[in-house]
């Protein structure tokens, strides 16, 4: 019971930080695009900062709850709801993050690039890609819908994957695989793009890096544009996200390959799986100063 009420103490508070970070990053950056000069960053944003909340969210009041002794609150349905959001809104943020780290090589990409006709034509139009980012994340995790259950309506001597307050309850094997091909599928492509993007800025930057020790030497005054700062803290929000993603994926093979039902393993990789939501405005923060500014 004690180390129960401790986990639930500590997710609490680190998803409490989590939550306030989020909060700020969305309310500052909806309040920038209010203003005159609106991007299209800043609603993809403003887009990953609310699916950090909504995930961190039905992450922390289920583990919070059940661990002052309140498992059964949820029922069903509270299983299903909470269960389902926690994976939406996990694939979002894989979707939404590789989608922020595109738009901002487009960004820095220089005129006449290949990347420059990817640009959109009105802010409006970086709305689409998200709908879709919410379609196809809602259609992968469809199963959940079926196969959650509350841990006081089924017997749980039967074989299901554990959680403190549901069970999921093992479907049809072709259905499973199917969903498991389907996820696998999204994160390839989306990290994919990920990385090809990442890699281009950091060609730019190294450029960029170039340019300025030349103009240095050249008794020339230069200063960094806000736009290769914003692309600096993208990529460090990138190395964070691929970080945690795989971090978790390696340890979650290694416990169905050697250590199954450890509980000590099953904690680090929830707490994995919300790292990068936790500690990503974070990171963001310090790298722009109107952000610190604003935060002070």
């Amino acid at each position: 019971m004690s180390l129960r009420f401790f986990k639930g103490t500590f997710s609490f508070f680190i998803s409490g930080l989590g939550i306030a970070g989020n909060t700020f990053i969305l309310l500052y950056y909806m309040h920038m695009f209010k203003g005159s000069k609106k991007k299209y960053v800043h609603i993809v944003f403003i887009h990953l900062a609310f699916t950090n909340i909504i995930m961190l969210l039905s992450k922390v009041i289920p583990t919070t709850l059940a661990a002052f002794g309140m498992e059964n609150f949820l029922e069903d349905i509270g299983c299903m709801i909470f269960v389902y959001l926690e994976r939406v809104t996990r694939g979002l943020c894989i979707c939404t993050s590789s989608l922020l780290t595109l738009v901002q090589a487009i960004i820095i990409s220089p005129r006449g690039s290949v990347w420059r006709e990817l640009k959109l034509r009105s802010v409006w139009h970086i709305l689409l890609p998200l709908l879709f980012f919410w379609i196809l994340n809602s259609l992968i995790s469809m199963n959940l819908l079926f196969h959650i259950k509350n841990i006081s309506s089924m017997n749980i001597s039967q074989p299901s994957v554990s959680d403190t307050y549901c069970y999921f309850v093992p479907d049809n094997l072709i259905i499973r695989w199917i969903f498991l091909i389907l996820m696998v599928l999204r994160d390839a492509v989306f990290q994919g793009i990920m990385g090809v993007a990442s890699g281009y800025m950091v060609f730019l930057l190294h450029k960029h890096h170039q340019r300025v020790l030349y103009l240095q030497n050249s008794n020339f005054l230069y200063k960094t544009s806000p736009e290769m700062k914003a692309a600096y803290s993208v990529l460090l929000l990138m190395l964070c996200f691929l970080f945690f993603y795989w971090t978790e994926c390696i340890l979650s093979l290694f416990s169905n390959a050697f250590l199954e039902n450890n509980y000590m393993l099953e904690n680090i990789q929830e707490y994995l799986r919300v790292g990068y939501a936790i500690l990503g405005p974070f990171l963001l923060t310090p790298k722009d100063r109107n952000l610190t500014e604003c935060w002070h």
